[in-house]
């Protein structure tokens, strides 16, 4: 009897500790993805495939690093258009990233996912390219584009180390 109480106080203080060990490697694994639209872009001249920020998206720029100033990030990316990288820079200059460079017309989604797998990920894109690479993290065609004056968009993505995944779309202006 004595044997058999000694064996059930050791599962009792075994099994809760395995339990915790698994949630954290869940934890460790779990992904979390924070999309956004480039900030407001020169339009003074639409042969410019290529603007800058105007002032207002100079200032939406560093609020977006301010409103993203609580997450540790451990990857930004960016096109390689003067816009975005400008949207990016201000979160990589405060969080000592560096702003790595994607081609939105050829994402392969598995790629990324096993690449970034455990991280906390910043991307900045285009009004088709942002809503694009969501669908293809969530594997549903859910989210359209968005409309040419919506700069505030905010896509978060976690898909957790056992493979559920959640999303939420915000509105930060």
């Amino acid at each position: 009897m004595k044997n058999l109480f000694t064996l059930l106080l050791l599962i009792a203080l075994v099994l809760p500790s395995c339990a915790q060990e698994t949630e954290k490697e869940i934890k460790k694994e779990t992904s979390t993805y924070y999309f956004i639209r480039h900030a407001e872009k020169d339009r003074s001249d639409p042969n410019n495939k290529n603007p800058n920020l105007i002032q207002k998206g100079i200032l939406r720029a560093a609020k977006w690093s301010y409103v993203l100033g609580s997450v540790q990030f451990d990857a930004i990316y960016s096109t390689d258009y003067n816009r975005t990288k400008q949207t990016a820079a201000p979160t990589a200059e405060v969080q000592n990233i560096k702003v790595q460079l994607y081609d939105p017309r050829n994402i392969d989604a598995k790629a990324f996912l096993e690449k970034t797998k455990g991280q906390t990920v910043l991307v900045v894109g285009h009004s088709n390219t942002t809503p694009m690479f969501v669908n293809a993290l969530l594997g549903a065609q859910k989210y359209d584009d968005i409309k040419d004056d919506n700069n505030a968009n905010l896509y978060i993505v976690t898909i957790s180390g056992s493979g559920e995944i959640s999303d939420t779309l915000l509105l930060i202006d």
